[in-house]
């Protein structure tokens, strides 16, 4: 494993920052890590200004307006870091559908301008962030995230001698993240009517804070070339409604396009060179530059294996996903 970071010395660069998880890492960062410096990277300076109005204005807070698209920005505002998150990506399935080429340039050509400045400017830690719709793509978002992961595992080949890591996240759903299922079925719940697209619909579920508690534990952790991924519970769509607004009259309006029944965290191909730990799975690359002792301490999965939402073991129940809906509070 890597050294262990001395946050407190170690400036912190987070794309997408003014996002539902960018506000949630600064929070973590700035209050227990007590990082050096972070600097949040993105393009909406509303959104910059309501975080300094919300009470990220510390001293030790930047905020760059930019694009991940926008390479010369990007060399910028690299210097001198030592982390960078890579959270910022177009993630609206139906808007990535009927927009393809804006999702390619921000979720991949953006990934690969990320990789550039961050070689050039000998960042020593990248970690971005993807999903688990890049496991067996069936809409372009979930093809992008993968063409995203590819590019960054394999950046770290790209290296040559340089002292730049490369690694990814993957994990599921984020409960009550901008755009998420939850504050839509808060906003139904007053109309009487719940729409649902199939009962059968089952996802994985994270929160905010644990998804950022994950991304930290790996930065630590990294050696460069690794998929992280969670072990988190699953859910079944129908009773998360139950959950919301158990009076409501629930209507199904079918599946939209580029929408799995089910997701997959870990597929069956990736299980051949994943190692299951305690909290993770960890999926190492599939490259001459790895080396095979670099994770001590995993276990091989068996045969066949698939880490997917509807024979996930962990499973929340109805009463599980009211306690959950309650702790989010004004989400």
């Amino acid at each position: 494993m890597t050294a262990a970071i001395d946050w407190p010395s170690t400036t912190v660069l987070v794309t997408g920052g003014t996002g539902s998880f960018g506000r949630k890492f600064a929070e973590i960062a700035l209050k227990n890590l007590e990082v050096k410096k972070l600097i949040v990277f993105s393009r909406d300076e509303l959104k910059q200004h309501q975080m300094r109005t919300d009470g990220f204005d510390m001293p030790n807070i930047r905020y760059f307006i930019g694009d991940v698209r926008d390479t010369a920005r990007l060399h910028r505002a690299f210097q001198d870091v030592d982390v960078v998150v890579h959270a910022a990506a177009l993630k609206q399935v139906p808007a990535c559908e009927y927009n393809p080429i804006e999702a390619v340039m921000t979720n991949v050509m953006g990934a690969k301008n990320i990789i550039d400045a961050a070689l050039d400017n000998k960042v020593k830690l990248v970690l971005a962030l993807s999903t688990d719709k890049a496991v067996n793509p069936v809409n372009l978002y979930g093809a992008t995230k993968l063409v995203a992961e590819k590019l960054f595992v394999q950046a770290n080949a790209y290296r040559g001698v340089g002292p730049t890591l490369f690694s990814c996240v993957r994990y599921g759903n984020v409960v009550g993240s901008r755009g998420s299922v939850v504050p839509l079925f808060k906003e139904q719940k007053d109309t009487g009517r719940i729409t649902v697209t199939d009962e059968r619909m089952t996802r994985f579920w994270i929160t905010l804070e644990q998804g950022v508690r994950f991304v930290i534990s790996s930065i630590e952790d990294m050696k460069g070339g690794e998929i992280f991924v969670p072990k988190i519970p699953s859910m079944n769509i129908l009773n998360l409604a139950k959950a919301v607004a158990p009076d409501c009259e629930i209507e199904r309006i079918g599946i939209r396009p580029g929408e799995k029944v089910h997701e997959v965290l870990v597929s069956e191909d990736e299980a051949h060179h994943a190692l299951e730990f305690e909290d993770r799975y960890v999926v190492q690359p599939m490259h001459p530059w790895w080396e095979s002792d670099s994770l001590p301490g995993g276990a091989e999965l068996p045969d066949g294996f698939r880490y997917a939402s509807n024979t996930n073991k962990m499973e929340l129940s109805i009463d599980d996903l009211k306690k959950l809906v309650q702790q989010l509070g004004g989400h």
